[in-house]
Formats: structure tokens, C-alpha cells, sequence
């Protein structure tokens, strides 16, 4: 029994072989052990510490008792469970006062007995922004707002942020907001892309939540940071609210020419991008911003860990672990053709008796021009199957790919997995796969081979995982 798979039933059927069902079984293995070891409160329990009154983090100190009053922050898919992990630790200390917002997505895991009565969840849309975000956000800036200099304000930031923290610049709607999010997150463009523009067209992301702090007080800043991202840039993450913003207007409007989507965004958007780009002093703070003083930003956790710890699972079942040298970037289908030619590469070098893994994390992108459910992984999957179903593959193989927050897309699954009894299944039945991919509907596909995912959202917020497995007896 999977805490976090719901339908191990259908991927584990008795009706399988044995050495299908033993490879599916350590591939869920894997999984499980790579979301437990990213789960938010192991990060912050890992990263923290509170001792006589003397909050650490990695090789910090901050001493709480000089503090008037504790501020609390931010949002992303992450964000509940480090809020409640935060908590717990504040609750042991002695006269602290703190109090806090954070926005999160609907679906994701709150702990009943959460203080809401110091840490407000504010329940916000993702990936398309929302009023209840925006609300939300505005809360937060009017909460720092009534800090001194004597505060301290902890933020706590995660992938989704970009889409749950909402507070447009002047002059743009929230309806702007959410078109420019639907262009964007249907056009190819990755998220380092995509959170370009998003950072240029908020009062919040982009390093202006610390701008509005300075502005307004000049207290302490610490920001907790869970990565989502390829490399872990931090002004990326969730957008980066309290980071130096790395990009430009100029940047942003370059993005959106190179993706065809200039004359289709909202002339309020286009009107305020030319403005900053023609107007230095409405750019973002940068790194040489005196609002940055007092801000100390802290990375604490990644997909790396979640590497570590399935790799060393497989290291004991006796496989040989490979990590890929590359990230997953780039448009899934052409990721997945890429992926088969070193899946035959492998399966051709196996010895006999040899078992085999290989490991990688990253963020693969869609170009959505059909109308199916899928997701990233999914349609990576789609791709590389259609590239070796012609293929005549005798040694075992199982390759598979996950978004570890719950589900991507607009599926409700996480991923899916494929192997020889999906290479068998789709020639039996002369599945055309085609189809499949150009109406964008992996999901369907995955769904009828019952190797589809499903976990809901997980609470966790980290890059996607690929893990394949090879074994020759």
C-alpha cells in the first residue's frame, strides 16, 4: 500500500508478468522515497532550528528576542506545510509575537490543527491567477506595511508563487493578468521565460515585495525558498519576491516577440513594458539596490535531494545508478526523441545479469496547439514511445516521469510510466499514437494503457523527476 499513488492497483495488476510487475514496483518505490525526502517540513526541520530563543538557518543566527514582532509571508505549492513546519517551531518559544498570510493552491494538503488564528491559508488559483490570489496578496502588503524596523518579516516562498502571489502594476487588470498567463503557458516558452514577464508585471514579484518593506520600514527580511526550477536561479522561483530581479522590460518584450505573441497580449500590457523599457527608474531592483540590505534569501531544498535518496534506494536493490548530465529542458516531444536514442544505446550495452538506472530532474515544456489532457511528462513519454514501437526490445526496460507536485497539465495525474507491456499493448492493438500527440492528449492515452499517476497534489514542490530502468537476465 502507497501513501501517496491511489491507483497502484491498475499499475500493478496481477494479470502482469512478474518481471513487469517487479520493475513497476520498485519505480513506485522510488517515487514514494522521492517525495517523502522533499517534503516541506523535512526542509524547514533540516535547515532550522530554534534554541533559546536563537533562530538558525544553515550558518546564520538571528537572535528573536530583539525582535518586536515576527511577520509572515508568502506562497506556492510548498508553502502550507513550511508555514506549519515554521509554526510548530515558533510555538516553543516564549514571548514571540508573530502572524502571517500565505497563499496556496486548492487541493493541496492543510493540516487541521493549523493556528489559523496566526498564519492565515488563503486558498488562490494556479496556474491562472485569481481574485481570491490577488486578495490574498494584498493582505500581505498591507501586513508588512504596519512593520518597523525593529521587525522581523519571514517569507516563504515556492514554485506556483508566480501565479498565487498576485498584485498587478497599475494600469494592469487581473483579467490582463490572466490572459497573459494563458498565452504564455500555452506558447512553448519555459519558466525562466515565462517568470520574465511575469516579475515586469507585478508590484510584488521581481524583488518589489522587498522594495515595498524598505519602503515602508526597513525591517529584517528571511526567505525560506523550496527550488522548482532548472538551476535554482532564485530570482526565478515563485518569481523571486525578494530577490534582485536579473531581468529586464527589454527582456520581456524580446520573449514575447520571439514567441509570436506580440500583437495577441493585452495593449495595457504592451503599453507598460515599452514604458519600463523606455524608463530605467520603473525597472526592478537590482542587486545594487540598498532595499536588499536586510534580506537574506536561503535555498532549502531541491530536486537534488530527491535524486539522493532514490539513488541510494536503487544502489541497495544492486542497480547501477546514473545521474544525466543534462537537465530536462526543452520542448517534451523533442526531449522524448532524444530520450529513446539513449534508451537503445543502454539496452544495447546490458550485460547479462546487470540492472541498470538512470536519473535526471528539470522542467520540459509544451507547445500547445490541440485540445486533449496531458502534461509535460506525459507527452515526453507519448513521443519516446512513438519513436521505439517499431523497436524490438527484449530486455526488460521501464521508464518513468513525474511531476512531483501532484499533477501537471491539465490532466489530473502526475506522469505516467512506460514499458514493455505498453510497447506490447499499443502493437496488439495498432494504437495510433499520432493522434494522440498532435491533439495534445497524453492523458487519454496513459489513462487507456492504465499507466497514468495519480497522487493529487502532493504538498511538494520541486522539479520533475525521469527515472529509467534497465535489466537483462
Amino acid at each position: 500500500m502507497y501513501k501517496f499513488v491511489k491507483n497502484s492497483k491498475d499499475l500493478l495488476n496481477p494479470s502482469l508478468s512478474d518481471s513487469i510487475r517487479h520493475l513497476r514496483t520498485l519505480a513506485l518505490d522510488c517515487l514514494e522515497i522521492g517525495i517523502l525526502s522533499v517534503l516541506p517540513k523535512k526542509m524547514i526541520e533540516k535547515s532550522l532550528s530554534i534554541e533559546n530563543n536563537i533562530l538558525s538557518i544553515m550558518n546564520d543566527q538571528y537572535d528573536l528576542s530583539t525582535y518586536e514582532s515576527i511577520y509572515i509571508v508568502g506562497g506556492g505549492k510548498a508553502s502550507a506545510d513550511m508555514a506549519f513546519a515554521l509554526q510548530k517551531m515558533l510555538k516553543r518559544v516564549k514571548d514571540i509575537s508573530y502572524k502571517g498570510i500565505i497563499n496556496v493552491p486548492k487541493g493541496i494538503p492543510i493540516k487541521n490543527h493549523f493556528d489559523s488564528r496566526k498564519i492565515r491559508v488563503n486558498i488562490a488559483n494556479h496556474p491562472i491567477p485569481n481574485k481570491t490570489g490577488y486578495i490574498g496578496t494584498k493582505n500581505m502588503i498591507e501586513l508588512v506595511n504596519k512593520s518597523n524596523s525593529n521587525d522581523l518579516i519571514i517569507c516563504l516562498i515556492s514554485g506556483g508563487g508566480s501565479a498565487l502571489l498576485t498584485l498587478p502594476k497599475p494600469g494592469i487588470s487581473l483579467e490582463d493578468l490572466k490572459e497573459v498567463n494563458e498565452l504564455l503557458l500555452n506558447s512553448g516558452a519555459s519558466i525562466n521565460e515565462i517568470n520574465t514577464i511575469r516579475k515586469h508585471l507585478s508590484d510584488f514579484k521581481g524583488g518589489n515585495l522587498v522594495r515595498k518593506i524598505y519602503q515602508a520600514s526597513k525591517a529584517t527580511v528571511i526567505s525560506l525558498i523550496i527550488s522548482d526550477v532548472v538551476g535554482n536561479n532564485l530570482d526565478t522561483i515563485g518569481s523571486g519576491p525578494t530577490v534582485p530581479d536579473s531581468t529586464t522590460y527589454g527582456d520581456a518584450i524580446k520573449i514575447i516577440k520571439d514567441f509570436g505573441l506580440y500583437g495577441k497580449m493585452p495593449s495595457s500590457v504592451i503599453n507598460l513594458l515599452e514604458s519600463g523599457n523606455n524608463n530605467p527608474e520603473m525597472e526592478n531592483p537590482k542587486d545594487y539596490d540598498p532595499c536588499f540590505r536586510k534580506v537574506s534569501n536561503y535555498l532549502i531544498g531541491s530536486a537534488e535531494l530527491a535524486i539522493q535518496a532514490i539513488s541510494n534506494h536503487l544502489n541497495s536493490c544492486d542497480f547501477q545508478v546514473y545521474t544525466l548530465k543534462s537537465s530536462l529542458q526543452g520542448e517534451a516531444r523533442i526531449y522524448g526523441t532524444f530520450l529513446a536514442e539513449i534508451l537503445r544505446q543502454k539496452l544495447d550495452e546490458l550485460k547479462p545479469g546487470s540492472s541498470v538506472a538512470l536519473l535526471g530532474s528539470g522542467e520540459l515544456t509544451v507547445t500547445i496547439t490541440g485540445n486533449g489532457k496531458g502534461g509535460r511528462n506525459q507527452e515526453m513519454l507519448l513521443s519516446l514511445l512513438k519513436e521505439i514501437r517499431n523497436d524490438q526490445v527484449e530486455n526488460k526496460f521501464l521508464v518513468l516521469g513525474v511531476n512531483l507536485d501532484g499533477i501537471e497539465g491539465n490532466s489530473k495525474a502526475m506522469g505516467a510510466l512506460i514499458d514493455n507491456q505498453v510497447l506490447n499493448d499499443i502493437g496488439v492493438q495498432k494504437i495510433d499514437l499520432d493522434g494522440f500527440l498532435i491533439n495534445n492528449d497524453s492523458n487519454s492515452f496513459f489513462k487507456q494503457m492504465n499507466t497514468q499517476i495519480i497522487t493529487g497534489l502532493t504538498g511538494v514542490n520541486v522539479n520533475d523527476i525521469l527515472l529509467v530502468l534497465f535489466q537483462k537476465f
